[in-house]
């Protein structure tokens, strides 16, 4: 898995304080920023996270570039919809002989490990066997259109590789963009930083978490798994039953970036 931070908003926790402060404010936007110092926005910022007034944040925005991912955990990342993703596309890419994730606890056990694999080497031999199989057949048939082989064989392919993509599984690799908002990120980080979140989004999820506090730690002060962001965890009888520990990890986590 890797997780990098490609570009945000430049001065992300300056355009946040100007935008809130100009709710409560009569002066022209330009005064309102130009007498912003460093230490005010820290304090604005800090007492803005607290209280919960989130719409400013959506002015703030962050890309990232997300590799060595599952399908499994993309299908999951791109159910948060206030988001703009840009995923690698198995109907326009061909992916003979594909990278696959592993889940940690079949890695672990030799027996799992090895029926895991062999089911992946069969369906990468499908794969490819359908994908020739079709990209002929395609290709016979524009030929008979008058087009030519190395045109019609280019386009043949791309047609083939979006039915044989129904063979590929869950665990296949993918590459993907996400820009969220702030606020959008806030929700994202509750709910997959959880404890109770599948342990690859859960991945993902920390790692954003901590490049945005990286750049951005006012904003990004209070951000994490509800029992983090909001003090309790709303699970129920579902929860993790951890929540100093989670507590501890995010702490730790804030003063490793400060």
């Amino acid at each position: 898995m890797n997780v990098k931070l490609l570009s945000h908003t430049p001065d992300a926790e300056k355009l946040i304080a100007t935008a809130a402060k100009l709710c409560y404010s009569s002066s022209d936007i330009e005064s309102l920023r130009d007498g912003l110092t460093e230490e005010k926005i820290e304090s604005f910022l800090d007492m803005l996270v607290s209280i919960g007034h989130e719409s400013v944040m959506e002015h703030v925005s962050f890309t990232f570039g997300i590799e060595g991912i599952s399908r499994a955990c993309s299908h999951q990342l791109v159910r948060h919809r206030i988001a703009s993703y840009s995923q690698k596309s198995q109907r326009y890419v061909n992916e003979n002989g594909f990278e696959f994730i592993t889940p940690p606890a079949i890695e672990e056990i030799p027996e799992a490990k090895a029926e895991y694999d062999r089911v992946i080497a069969e369906i990468t031999e499908s794969y490819e066997k359908l994908a020739n199989i079709l990209t002929e057949k395609h290709t016979a048939e524009f030929m008979t259109q008058g087009m030519d082989e190395k045109t019609a064989r280019s386009k043949a392919s791309k047609m083939a590789n979006e039915d044989a993509r129904f063979l590929l599984p869950n665990a296949c690799e993918t590459k993907i963009v996400v820009t969220m908002n702030v606020r959008s990120l806030f929700n994202f980080f509750r709910h997959r930083c959880c404890n109770r979140a599948q342990w690859e989004i859960r991945a993902v999820a920390n790692e954003m978490l901590r490049q945005c506090m990286e750049v951005a730690p006012h904003i990004f002060s209070h951000a994490g798994p509800s029992c983090v962001a909001e003090g309790k965890c709303p699970e129920g009888k579902m929860t993790c039953g951890k929540i100093n520990e989670v507590k501890d990890y995010f702490a730790a986590m804030k003063r490793n970036d400060k």
